[in-house]
């Protein structure tokens, strides 16, 4: 049987725009949206949740209809998932929404100094809004679903047309100077060369400071990317933009997992000849394919430990999917999970991304803690949802950006192997990014 549907109404037309919802409820404490390829959702007023500032886990829960209180609980959510309602998976239900930085998921397994902003936030939301063929659907599993649709709809009756107030007050640009980009590149080539490792996945940091909501940017973002797992979450006074392209793992129906690496990039071109010269020499890449091929190899190897015996297969390889800015090189690969295990608990320890780490993942998080110099925040970590049911997805936070009061972060990289070229990895950074970060640099606004 399926989850059954306490209450159920349409809220507002299909054309009122996600960022327009989310303004309107800018005076909670958070909200979560998520496009999850076509199942648009939000989520508020989260019965409980989880939040993690500089390395301490507090949990709050909701009290009437808006106001939370501390709890005393020192562990992660344990998602006790009912597989007796996993039938179909089409989008979010009720459950889990938020996200996990990459310094949270990566200090389980190394040492390492986290950015200075939340590390993971995990809402149960058993009230929220989805996009549907006749417009954003009120759902709600609550007793007090009634009151909160009346209280959302009142928020929703009193708003106005949100002033623009986000404004960068220095430039976004790179904290690396391009040599010392070159130095970071080398050092990854001697370690490979040592056998420490065979692919480091390196990144380099854009920064800004900048006053007012990042909210205020999302819809440009959004239709500048057209990214299938983009979202958005708000924590008080921390905002994550993602527009990232790449899912991390799919938990669908009957305990099956998918999971799409990222590996090989060529720019687009307006010229169509162009294009399409850059994405026949992507598809023959060689160098691209080596790279894809072994975080296949190391993703296989993740899921292994989950999956059932001889489940694990490789539908698609080396697939090209071509985005507003790039083509990528895709694979795919998928999976059984064990009968006795818990996909969150899985989520968890799969975490960070083989992906954006390198190979193997626990030497090569070391080596990108040691060569970036910066923590990574949010950026290569994973925003998503889990149902009640245990079904739900996970996306990569590639070409995303992060607010935390005042600071903003902006971060792009690629795969290093023996066999790279250290202009062309640089150059592959900006055809990530620029576009990204030309548009954030239209709101700089110099006194």
């Amino acid at each position: 049987m399926s989850k059954p549907t306490i209450y159920k109404k349409l809220i507002l037309q299909s054309h009122v725009s996600a960022q327009s919802i989310l303004q309107a409820l800018s005076t909670l404490s958070h909200a979560v949206f998520l496009q999850d390829v076509q199942h648009p959702v939000i989520g508020f007023l989260a019965t409980h949740y989880q939040i993690m500032p500089q390395g301490q886990l507090k949990t709050y829960s909701r009290q009437g209809l808006q106001e939370y209180v501390e709890c005393k609980v020192d562990t992660p959510f344990n998602m006790d998932f009912n597989n007796s309602q996993n039938n179909l998976h089409h989008g979010f239900t009720g459950g889990l929404m938020g996200f996990i930085s990459y310094d949270f998921a990566a200090q389980q397994q190394i040492h390492l100094h986290a950015k200075h902003q939340p590390e993971l936030f995990l809402g149960n939301f058993q009230s929220y809004l989805k996009l549907e063929s006749e417009g954003w659907i009120f759902y709600s599993h609550e007793v007090l679903a009634d009151e909160i649709y009346h209280f959302i709809l009142s928020l929703f009756n009193q708003s106005t047309k949100n002033q623009q107030t986000f404004r960068l007050d220095t430039p976004c640009q790179a904290r690396w100077e391009k040599s010392e980009y070159r130095h970071a590149f080398q050092q990854v080539q001697e370690y490979i060369k040592a056998g420490d490792c065979y692919q480091i996945n390196l990144t380099q940091e854009f920064t800004a400071q900048a006053q007012g909501s990042l909210l205020d940017t999302v819809d440009q973002f959004w239709t500048l990317t057209d990214a299938p797992y983009s979202g958005y979450l708000r924590i008080d006074d921390f905002e994550l933009l993602s527009c990232s392209p790449e899912l991390f793992i799919d938990f669908e129906a009957h305990r099956k997992i998918i999971t799409k690496p990222i590996k090989g990039t060529m720019p687009r071109f307006e010229d169509p000849i162009l294009d399409a010269e850059s994405k026949s020499t992507l598809a023959h890449s060689q160098k691209d394919q080596a790279e894809n091929v072994m975080i296949v190899d190391l993703l296989r190897n993740d899921l292994s430990v989950y999956a059932e015996t001889g489940s694990v297969k490789t539908p698609k390889l080396f697939n090209i999917e071509s985005f507003n800015q790039v083509h990528h090189m895709v694979s795919e690969v998928e999976a059984t999970l064990k009968v006795d295990i818990n996909p969150f608990e899985m989520l968890l320890s799969a975490l960070p991304g083989g992906s954006i780490t390198g190979a193997p993942k626990i030497r090569a998080m070391q080596i990108i803690n040691e060569l970036e110099a910066a923590p990574r925040g949010a950026y290569c970590g994973s925003l998503g949802y889990f149902n009640d049911d245990g079904t739900g997805s996970w996306n990569i936070l590639i070409r995303s950006i992060q607010k935390y009061q005042n600071d903003v972060s902006l971060w792009a990289g690629g795969g290093i192997t023996i066999a790279s070229d250290c202009d062309a990895e640089y150059q592959e950074c900006f055809d990530k990014v620029s576009a990204l970060l030309h548009l954030l640099n239209t709101w700089y606004r110099p006194e």
